[in-house]
């Protein structure tokens, strides 16, 4: 089934404002507090925002089943939206979405409409049981069995599930599971009811963060569904299915890293704004602001261009984009951790205290580089499929990147985008010269690769946004400095860094890439920087 292509801007702001008016009144600050200390999971909350008077689920939905036809731009503001009030909360009610995904990507059309009907009508609690004790991250080593059961005829008329899955999201809530097993023919989402027989809750997990959703185990016990449960009618799509899911999902989490550290942001630069220190306000520091404010800030303004891009070339239908659903989980959960640790800072022991709230948020961010698939496991499939794809095409997929680069520099001079080409095409020697030298068999070398890549890619989408919205002109020259830097020092540690130090041959050919490097970049073009964080450092203030 094709995603929806998403609602008109003004449904989706009219659905963002109806959300916040929601949690404003029913989940303040005491709130959050309380369910925090407690760990007691807000499901009268969840099942009101179910409910048919305000059916914010209907965002997920398509509208052939009573759905809003939201697509990944409409659900990527929501989940931003709901978690500048809480993590944890945002990820039970997106839960929902998650665990619909398999139903919508891979059910029959019967399916869908049986489903998903039921989840629009009857505002059902879904959840999305994947993980396994023993397969986090890596699918392929998934043990949950589903044992075909054959009627008299010798046809399959049910599966018989057998196995134990780890850290789900509204386990022992939900009233519809979907169920990654591995039947005859290969891995297979089924959905499986609430109390069915053999169906096993775990105890609820006591979590770091995100204390207001609830995390469970579950186990199968000789569980049987019958045959039309098995998603899409056929064995063997369930990874499929899965990979479909997380090109939206990762962008999904990506918006929670945004949403969580931004709400932190404005907490430190609210605090900032009144704390006196030394005859001044904080805000007006130039040390405090360009340390804990400014970065943090541009770093997550770039990401939401980066997230916003995305999530617009999935909608209008494009596939094959799960390495920059990698990039952009990658990118904004670990800047959301950044971010919000440097909040904490911001406030000094304010910051420490439960009561001020940006130490919760600092817990909630934490979960966000874990799950939905680790930042190691984001770095692998971002530097393996760059390399591959920058060998194949002989260094002419980022070669054409730069030269985008050069003309939107063309037309917008202003904006930095010299800089992030020339970054990019040091990136790409960088990419060749790892691949040459066979440095690409060291994870950690892939590692370093996957964060350069995201930076300069993350800054392209920068560059193009910020070239219809001048407002972000010198946030965008900051980011466009940070590509350059980062493509300087990932090479110099990939080049050389991860040499042996015997190696006299390689390291003489890393030193000399290094210089050419250096030499076909004007360090010129860097200066101004002060300046431009000046400038966002007024933003912020004057905000």
């Amino acid at each position: 089934m094709d995603r929806n292509a998403g609602m008109a801007a003004d449904m989706r702001e009219m659905v963002l404002e109806t959300l916040s008016e929601v949690l404003e009144r029913e989940f303040p600050d005491d709130k959050q507090l309380e369910l925090d200390a407690s760990e007691e999971f807000p499901e009268a909350l969840i099942r009101k925002m179910l409910s048919p008077e305000l059916g914010l689920h209907l965002v997920f939905l398509p509208e052939s089943v009573g759905g809003l036809g939201g697509g990944a731009r409409d659900i990527c503001a929501f989940a931003e939206r709901i978690a500048t009030i809480d993590i944890g909360l945002a990820t039970a009610f997106l839960g929902v979405s998650l665990g619909t995904d398999p139903i919508i990507v891979g059910g029959t059309e019967e399916q869908r409409a049986h489903w998903l009907g039921r989840i629009a009508e009857e505002g059902c609690i879904v959840a999305y049981a994947v993980t396994e004790p023993e397969a986090g991250s890596n699918l392929s080593a998934l043990r949950a069995t589903a044992e075909p059961i054959l009627g008299d005829g010798g046809d399959v008329t049910g599966y018989r599930l057998n196995g134990a899955k780890q850290f789900i999201t509204n386990g022992g809530v939900a009233d519809l599971y979907t169920v990654l097993a591995k039947a005859p023919g290969g891995p297979c989402f089924f959905v499986v009811e609430k109390g069915a027989k053999g169906l096993v809750i775990g105890k609820q997990e006591e979590k770091h963060g995100i204390r207001s959703s609830v995390t469970t185990g579950l186990v199968f016990e000789d569980l049987e569904v019958p045959a039309s449960h098995l998603l899409g009618g056929v064995e063997g799509e369930g990874l499929s299915q899965a990979n479909k899911v997380f090109g939206y999902t990762r962008l999904m989490v990506g918006g929670f890293g945004l949403g969580g550290a931004r709400a932190a942001l404005d907490r430190a630069i609210a605090y900032a704004k009144v704390r006196v220190q030394s005859g001044s306000k904080l805000i007006d520091k130039q040390g405090y602001t360009f340390k804990l404010l400014v970065p943090h800030w541009i770093d997550l303004c770039a990401g939401k261009a980066y997230i916003e891009e995305i999530a617009t070339r999935l909608d209008r239908g494009e596939e094959g984009l799960q390495v920059e659903g990698s990039i952009a989980k990658l990118w904004a959960t670990e800047t959301a951790n950044r971010a919000a640790d440097a909040a904490v800072q911001a406030l000094g022991g304010y910051g420490y205290v439960r009561e001020y709230l940006v130490e919760k948020y600092r817990r909630d961010c934490r979960i966000l580089t874990i799950y939905e698939g680790t930042s190691e496991i984001q770095q692998h499939i971002i530097a393996l499929y760059r390399w591959k794809e920058t060998v194949r095409s002989k260094g002419a997929f980022y070669e054409d990147l730069a030269a985008e680069m050069d003309g939107l520099h063309g037309s917008r001079p202003d904006i930095g985008a010299d800089l992030v080409a020339a970054a990019v095409r040091g990136l790409n020697r960088t990419i060749q010269h790892a691949h040459k030298s066979k440095l690409t068999r060291q994870q950690s070398v892939m590692f370093s690769l996957a964060d350069t890549i995201a930076t300069n890619e993350v800054a392209a989408a920068f560059c193009r946004r910020t070239a219809d919205r001048p407002t972000d002109v010198d946030m965008c020259r900051v980011f466009a400095r940070k590509a350059m830097s980062q493509t300087l020092r990932g090479n110099e540690l990939c080049a050389t860094g991860f040499l042996e130090s015997s190696d006299h041959a390689g390291i003489e050919g890393a030193k000399k890439l290094q210089s050419e490097l250096v030499e076909s970049h004007d360090s010129a073009r860097m200066a101004g920087l002060l300046s431009d964080m000046g400038a966002v450092g007024e933003m912020l203030r004057s905000d």
